[in-house]
């Protein structure tokens, strides 16, 4: 039986929720769900299948992911693989996907990393939740990429079918 292990690094916890749905929703009943914080002590070896999500916050993703991806790149390379990066860059068609989206590109070529899959999902902007310093940043780069400023909203820009496309061509492959 197909063992997969689906490690989430999430900002706000749309990637954890993304996570989750994408592990829900794949034909295989033998997934474990973690958080990057949880990675260390996983010995990625007893996987077959490895999925790696991760949120952008300030034009990067976490470090953690870099440090995971650095320390067991032998692992991974030899393994079923997938990322995926949650970012709202991607809410805009022309950066929606693996191909286009320059976060993804970024840390692929960072990384060094060729995952067997990969995707990109819109994230979300929760303004109400977001601590001062955090809202009236996010709103400033929202406003210079013509995004939502409104800080009394929440906008969730996932694509719920796309996650769900993704997380079949997970379990086919």
């Amino acid at each position: 039986m197909l063992k997969s292990l689906i490690i989430y690094s999430s900002t706000e916890g749309q990637t954890k929720l993304i996570s989750e749905r994408i592990g829900s929703s794949m034909r295989i009943n033998n997934n474990k769900i973690i958080s990057i914080e949880e990675a260390d002590s996983i010995d990625l070896s007893n996987y077959d299948q490895i999925i790696i999500g991760a949120s952008i916050r300030y034009g990067k993703h976490s470090n953690k992911v870099l440090k995971l991806i650095k320390k067991n790149k032998k692992i991974l390379d030899v393994k079923k693989t997938a990322f995926f990066s949650v970012n709202v860059t991607a809410r805009k068609y022309e950066k929606s996907t693996p191909e286009t989206n320059p976060y993804v590109l970024k840390f692929l070529k960072k990384t060094n990393w060729k995952p067997s899959k990969t995707a990109v999902f819109a994230g979300k902007i929760d303004y109400p939740r977001y601590s001062f310093f955090d809202k009236h940043i996010i709103r400033l780069i929202m406003f210079i990429t013509k995004g939502p400023t409104d800080l009394r909203k929440t906008y969730e820009f996932t694509d719920w079918n796309k996650v769900d496309e993704f997380s079949s061509d997970l379990s086919n492959y």
